[in-house]
């Protein structure tokens, strides 16, 4: 990884923990909630393998990763079907540690192909505070956040002790729901379709509204997915802001003026959409992304097909990310971790 104009940094990779994955895939989305019973422990005769395998061998992502041209790999729980949003806090935090151990240990194994994000036990705030000590103890320095908690969305009051506690560690956090609740949505795999921007959106708009981004300007949030259907409408909360005055209560400017407070990766289909977003916000908060396995077959040919110069691919593909990246290995008083 020398020569920056031939390294390419996905930050939407997905990896599971084998033991985790059991005890959760038929409580989460991608199931029905358990609807549709599956497999806890897929093996190599099962038709699920060629996922599953991808995300609990790391040799088997970086064959892959190889083969597509990509360089280094940020690693996130699938929280589509391993979130613990149904466990009490005490279990949820077992589980959150199990799986955080796993990433690290991937991290530990492969450190030049690899950087490592946490999920914390969110339905207790303690408990979720604890392990985002002992992740960033670990070598973690991204939460894999959820869009809501039981009905809150993160800008809600009950998360500001885990924003404070970002901001002052200069952690990152990467939003990316883990699946809308709503029954309804597993009609047509909705869930999927919709449910996730209908979702990013929801949480953007409540980091915005309750005023976490005015509060803690240190921040650093990206955006799973461009960040949903937000940036593409945002014009109507603007309209708002003199319709509807008491919409801005805990605001000095423009919701518009908030989006460049978020980074967002290039997961869409779409080039149009990508071009949109760079308009924007600008090419320097968009990031490549693959969603690894569950994307495209050549994401990076559809980084082509943006048509972006030559200058901008570059920082979307790599130069954005590793400032991102380079940035969590020191904390906040310069020390290494």
């Amino acid at each position: 990884m020398t020569d920056a104009s031939a390294q390419v940094i996905d930050i939407h990779a997905h990896v599971l923990h084998p033991a985790v994955y059991a005890r959760t895939i038929n409580k989460n989305v991608i199931s029905g909630f358990g609807a549709r019973i599956m497999e806890e422990r897929p093996t190599p005769d099962s038709p699920r393998w060629s996922l599953f395998s991808k995300m609990i061998i790391p040799e088997a992502q970086i064959a892959d990763m190889d083969a597509r041209g990509v360089s280094h790999a940020v690693i996130a729980t699938s929280t589509v079907s391993q979130s613990t949003f149904f466990a009490d806090g005490a279990l949820a935090a077992e589980l959150d540690r199990q799986a955080n151990e796993g990433i690290a240990d991937w991290v530990r194994a492969h450190p030049d192909r690899f950087t490592g994000t946490f999920t914390l036990p969110l339905q207790s705030i303690d408990r979720a505070l604890a392990e985002l000590d002992h992740a960033a103890s670990i070598g973690l320095k991204i939460a894999n956040l959820p869009a809501s908690v039981n009905g809150k969305y993160l800008g809600a009051a009950y998360f500001e002790p885990l924003w404070t506690e970002i901001e002052r560690r200069s952690l990152i956090a990467i939003i990316h729901p883990d699946g809308i609740k709503d029954p309804a949505f597993q009609d047509f795999s909705l869930w999927n379709a919709i449910g996730q921007g209908i979702e990013e959106t929801r949480v953007m708009a409540s980091l915005i509204y309750e005023g976490v981004l005015e509060r803690h300007t240190e921040l650093t949030i990206i955006m799973a997915h461009a960040g949903g259907f937000l940036p593409t409408y945002i014009a109507r909360l603007d309209r708002n802001a003199t319709v509807h005055p008491a919409s801005m209560k805990n605001l000095s400017r423009k919701p518009s003026e908030y989006l460049r407070r978020f980074y967002y990766d290039t997961v869409t289909y779409d080039p149009l959409v990508i071009e949109i977003l760079r308009r924007r916000v600008g090419a320097d908060r968009i990031m490549f992304g693959s969603d690894y396995p569950f994307g495209e077959t050549d994401p990076l040919a559809f980084i082509d097909a943006c048509g972006f110069d030559a200058a901008t691919k570059c920082a979307i593909m790599h130069d954005n990310a590793a400032a991102l990246i380079n940035s969590t290995q020191k904390n906040k008083d310069g020390a290494r971790p």
